[in-house]
């Protein structure tokens, strides 16, 4: 989503309605906002990746919380940005659906991780410091959650999680807002290991991360972001033979380059992700960052011939997980 805005050459403006015409705050940047002031772009762009084969769209939400807009001085914004965001994708994978009705098309409601970490210390010096607290992403999480619902979404996704403390806190404001409503949505949990050394920004191992998170009894568990196809495969292939439930991924095309910008082409990311659907790694596959309708199309036409992966049902053992797993 990212990606497909910086083509359009957003301005100020753009970011601005009635409401935010005296907003003293720079809102340029703040991309979660355009669903509400430009929802044409963000209705162009979902058309985009549905016109290239997806079969879901992730609401343009991943900043969507209280705690990230605090950023903008929009914090009350948050619950709108997610009911909008909803609509925007709703409306859209409809109208798709539609033309097409053996081919449905669904909305996950992204929850982002916030520019928060539960976990660790922002103060070399006090590894003890925390910027945020467990009950505040909580409460962060239950005004986005509520939002993507009120606003249509099929599934809950938690993605991008480089803290599992803050997916843990996710979870449990999602469960809640079931809880609260007497409704569920399908939850889908997505990962990211940040660097060469295999584990996520706090410091799990993909193993690890699964046991943390597999009570929530997922759809899907997976990885996104961070690194391109080939460095996450190894990852993705722990998880597939580890989980008794499906397994998403989306990683980047490639890692980005001096300015920022991602290189690798649709036809090398999808030989990439291909061969990990010949090998029945995938169930739910597609892009993050710097992907286009390009790296989706070529993607879908790459692992359409493979059948997705089986799973079956994991031996009941005692399972517990710190920076690494153990398992009885």
């Amino acid at each position: 989503m990212g990606s497909m805005i910086q083509t359009y050459g957003l301005q100020e403006a753009d970011f601005r309605n009635t409401d935010l015409a005296q907003h003293p705050h720079d809102l340029k940047g703040n991309n979660d906002l355009l669903s509400i002031t430009r929802p044409d772009i963000i209705a162009d762009i979902h058309q985009q990746f549905l016109g290239a084969g997806a079969d879901i769209l992730e609401t343009n939400t991943f900043n969507a919380n209280a705690i990230s807009q605090a950023d903008y001085h929009l914090m009350p914004w948050a619950y709108r940005l997610n009911v909008a965001s909803a609509q925007v994708a709703r409306q859209v994978a409809d109208a798709q659906t539609a033309k097409t009705p053996d081919k449905p098309r669904w909305v996950a409601g992204a929850i982002g991780p916030t520019n928060r970490t539960a976990s660790l210390s922002p103060d070399v010096n006090n590894p003890g410091a925390r910027n945020i607290t467990f009950a505040q992403l909580v409460t962060a999480y239950t005004e986005a959650t509520a939002g993507l619902m009120d606003g249509g979404a099929d599934i809950i996704l938690i993605e991008t999680v480089f803290d599992t403390l803050n997916a843990k806190a996710a979870i449990m404001a999602v469960l809640n807002v079931f809880e609260s409503r007497g409704e569920t949505l399908p939850i889908m949990i997505s990962g990211t290991i940040t660097d060469r050394s295999g584990r996520t920004l706090s410091g799990q191992t993909a193993e690890a991360f699964w046991i943390s998170v597999q009570h929530a009894k997922p759809l899907s568990i997976g990885l996104n972001c961070a690194l391109g196809a080939d460095l996450m495969r190894p990852h993705i292939a722990e998880l597939s033979s580890l989980a008794d439930t499906a397994i998403s991924a989306y990683p980047n095309a490639g890692l980005p380059n001096d300015l920022g910008g991602y290189d690798e082409s649709p036809v090398v990311m999808a030989q990439q992700v291909g061969a990990w659907a010949v090998d029945g790694l995938l169930n739910i596959v597609g892009g993050c960052c710097g992907t286009t309708p390009a790296h989706i199309a070529a993607i879908a036409q790459a692992v359409s011939p493979y059948p997705p992966r089986i799973w079956h049902d994991a031996p009941q053992r005692l399972c517990l997980s710190g920076l690494e797993p153990f398992v009885l």
